[in-house]
């Protein structure tokens, strides 16, 4: 695979968006072409090489393209943007919507990012290394949309409303998740394995959520459905006791499936 490295060279006073960051866009470029792709500061196209110094080897397919990024990306947005093929490595923190809208490929973030990492997602894979903001898997605001397909990975924790409106793929947590993960979900499948505060799935219609950890508080709107143990869900096998929910009944028709484990959950059981 071919490997472009991008090195922030300096800081900007306000974010930087750089959708064009994406082995779509590079490939079947010259290296001096990728220099003069456009970034926006503010309001401002200025090139990606006022930012970054851009060098590697280029190919004429994304998915022959590996795209490096070290320094400090904490105030650089909209990495892998709608990207379909190819690989993404951040080698430290972002800032909002790394992954926006993602069809394809691998885009991993060593550090953490903040939030709307991959809102309205339809495919590829999302890893985060660190920790992520709130509205991860999330739809646009106003929007009824959200995540549709991918699959997301996050190594740390994970903000308020994560997986908002999922309508399919798969978010695996291996930390703790804020409140209300899952809220109007319909689809796809949402594993945490750390502790949820309080509104797991609320609002959902369908879909699945798994939590491994502790719930402090469960809402009124799902029926408790008994206890089952080693269970299996689109292949991924959960060991342990789980009781089961169906709801959220505040809603009309629903069909979504809560899992909590038993240990360390007695306090949710009517």
């Amino acid at each position: 695979m071919s490997e472009i490295k991008l090195t922030l060279k300096k800081q900007s006073p306000v974010p930087i968006e750089t959708p064009n960051i994406k082995p779509d866009v590079f490939a079947g470029k010259t290296i001096d072409e990728i220099k003069e792709l456009e970034i926006m500061l503010g309001n401002n196209k200025v090139k990606l090489s006022d930012f970054f110094d851009v060098e590697g080897e280029p190919a004429e397919t994304p998915e022959e393209i590996k795209i490096v990024i070290e320094g400090d990306s904490s105030n650089i947005k909209r990495i892998g943007q709608g990207m379909k093929a190819g690989e993404i490595l951040v080698k430290g923190d972002v800032n909002m919507y790394v992954g926006l809208e993602m069809e394809g490929g691998k885009l991993t973030v060593e550090g953490n990012t903040s939030t709307w990492a991959g809102q309205d997602m339809k495919g590829g894979e999302l890893e985060i290394l660190g920790n992520t903001g709130d509205y991860l898997g999330s739809s646009y605001r106003g929007d009824w949309r959200g995540m549709s397909g991918g699959i997301i990975t996050v190594h740390g924790n994970v903000g308020y409303e994560m997986a908002e409106y999922m309508g399919g793929g798969k978010i695996l947590v291996k930390g703790n998740a804020d409140q209300m993960p899952g809220i109007h979900m319909s689809s796809g499948l949402v594993i945490i394995e750390g502790n949820v505060p309080s509104r797991t799935g609320g609002e959902m219609t369908g879909g699945t959520i798994v939590v491994q950890g502790v719930v402090d508080s469960f809402l009124p709107g799902f029926e408790f459905l008994g206890v089952e143990k080693n269970i299996e869900i689109e292949g991924t096998e959960f060991l342990g006791a789980f009781y089961k929910f169906k709801g959220d009944y505040a809603m009309k028709g629903a069909n979504g499936t809560v899992y909590v484990a038993v240990a360390g959950n007695k306090h949710i059981v009517p």
